[in-house]
């Protein structure tokens, strides 16, 4: 069995499960998400903890128990604690501001970007060069993450460009003449 698939999941106070045949929801004080079950695991309530395992010997059941393990264990840390991801424009002239529901960026182009969240995920601007998302679903914040990258994703170069806070950019050499 999967060693992560093992590990019980503890449901802390705060967060309500409702499980049912085909899918899997998680209550907290920061939302509700739903999960669809894979037919090759089955989960099992035990007082505050909940227990994955898979419904036969196979190496896809075995596989899923615990993909599904670590989906509903990043639900039940979401919708108690949330996730937040951090981004750094590094960059003469690149700003970022939110207004509401709008990311305006400011990326070097002849024009801005407005890059609209989607429901579940805010951003705020400690800075002008600085962006944090924040939300439940570990998914949606890393895909947003992902999304604000892509514009101008850090060149090998100068390493201007948008980047995470905790990534680090090797820069090349320049052309020797």
């Amino acid at each position: 069995m999967s060693r992560i698939g093992k590990m019980p999941i503890a449901v802390p106070k705060g967060a309500e499960v409702k499980l049912a045949a085909d899918s899997i929801t998680v209550k907290g004080p920061l939302g509700t998400l739903t999960q669809a079950i894979n037919p090759n695991a089955q989960i099992k309530q035990e007082g505050e903890q909940l227990l994955v395992s898979p419904t036969n010997d196979s190496a896809e059941a075995n596989a899923m128990s615990g993909t599904l393990r670590a989906l509903v264990a990043n639900m039940v840390n979401g919708v108690t604690k949330g996730f937040e991801r951090r981004l750094t424009l590094v960059g003469v002239g690149f700003r970022a501001q939110a207004q509401g529901s709008n990311l305006n960026l400011s990326l070097g182009f002849s024009h801005p970007i407005v890059h609209k969240l989607p429901e579940g995920v805010k951003a705020e601007t400690p800075s002008q060069t600085e962006i944090v998302l924040k939300g439940a679903d570990k998914q949606k914040v890393g895909q947003v993450a992902a999304n604000i990258r892509a514009y101008r994703p850090p060149e090998p170069y100068k390493g201007k460009g948008v980047r995470y806070s905790d990534e680090r950019v090797t820069l090349k050499e320049t052309k020797k003449k």
